[in-house]
């Protein structure tokens, strides 16, 4: 028997919004907070499904506009749906394609039918739709999709983000009524910018609509963190407390801590594969370069404190050596460890809700990453 995913609330810290809760899947039920690495083309990129399971990944996360793209959403649905074609024996959540659109597609033009631009692989006109997006999640046959938003950059004047939050409610109202897998939970997004009464607007009129989870858009688009911190505050203020809270595109250490004592339950980023690409591993002491010359006769693990692959078996001098010579194994093992990393540092979060002592957690994380006491610490 089938069910849509959903959530369901045990705790809230008792000195922040910060919440402990579990999702519900047809693969088994996953604590959040929770991170959860981005299969962008149906793959984390250089890692297998076993490596992911290996680093205790929950819910991953593909794109619905590069699978639209290629291999096209037919032939996923001829393979029996995402999860065979990529061989994943877990929950997946697919994502619209409107972040993908607003970064790789220039120019475009939006109208109300929805958005028309380039394919970025060959140039070829395309128009993706709130139903399009739909049918082609549908099709994909993911655990979670999400409704067809406008994702704007920042900053943007008020009124334009008035006519777009508008624009957003009526595309998640249009995805909504053509939403026919019953095995797939569908997400509200969230938009707004940075006017807490246009979060709210949005957020109410989402609620009206009853999706299964709801989303937190239009962060990580080149704002500030003190902004991005508020936008995220202004929505969790209003968002229901039975369901889930999905904040889009954040991966930074200190973002996930900042935004879970806010109230958010579950993060995606592409930041750890790609910091890994370019020879940068998350520590508990801060990002390090292991292009750096000072690890070549480095024999110690890539992290002392880190219990994944990588750390057990390599040393910084030898990912460094793979790094510098091009080879790809060691983005492999920096991969396997960056996304250990943030899942790790969710589990930590958990822990320190269960114990209600998140605060002290950020207090001893900023002092240990960055170097500094909280007090002397900016975003």
């Amino acid at each position: 028997m089938f069910v849509r995913a959903n959530y369901e609330l045990l705790k809230t810290e008792k000195n922040t919004k910060a919440r402990l809760g579990i999702m519900h899947t047809n693969y088994g039920d996953y604590e959040t907070p929770m991170f959860m690495p981005v299969g962008t083309q149906a793959t984390v990129k250089t890692l297998s499904p076993e490596e992911l399971k290996a680093n205790e990944a929950g819910i991953i996360l593909s794109n619905t506009y590069h699978l639209w793209l290629r291999p096209g959403e037919d032939t996923v649905d001829h393979a029996g749906g995402l999860h065979k074609f990529m061989n994943w024996n877990g929950p997946i959540l697919t994502d619209s394609g409107g972040f993908q659109v607003f970064s790789l597609s220039k120019p475009k033009w939006i109208s109300e039918e929805g958005v028309k631009f380039k394919s970025h692989l060959n140039g070829a006109e395309l128009l993706l739709t709130p139903e399009k997006s739909i049918e082609i999640q549908n099709k994909l046959d993911s655990d979670i999709a999400m409704s067809f938003d406008e994702c704007i950059g920042f900053p943007h004047t008020r009124k334009y983000v008035e006519d777009s939050v508008e624009r957003t409610l009526r595309w998640a109202k249009r995805g909504k009524a053509v939403h026919k897998n019953e095995r797939q939970a569908l997400f509200g997004i969230v938009q707004g910018g940075e006017f807490e009464d246009l979060r709210k607007h949005c957020v109410e009129e989402l609620v009206k609509m009853d999706f299964d989870g709801y989303s937190i858009g239009g962060t990580a688009v080149g704002e500030p963190k003190d902004v991005q911190y508020k936008q995220v505050e202004y929505s969790c203020k209003y968002l229901p407390e039975n369901k889930v809270r999905y904040l889009m595109g954040v991966g930074d250490p200190i973002d996930i801590i900042e935004n879970v004592i806010r109230g958010v339950d579950i993060f995606d980023c592409v930041s750890p594969t790609r910091l890994a690409r370019h020879g940068h591993a998350l520590t508990k002491y801060g990002k390090i370069n292991l292009k750096n010359a000072k690890y070549k006769e480095d024999f110690t693990p890539i992290d002392e404190n880190c219990d994944c692959y990588a750390c057990k078996n390599y040393t910084k001098a030898y990912v460094k050596h793979l790094i510098n010579a091009e080879e790809t194994f060691g983005a492999r093992l920096l991969s396997i460890h960056n996304i250990r990393f943030l899942i790790r540092l969710t589990q930590d979060l958990r822990e320190a809700i269960k114990n209600d002592s998140i605060l002290e957690y950020r207090t001893e994380f900023i002092k240990d990453y960055y170097g500094k006491d909280e007090s002397e610490f900016k975003n």
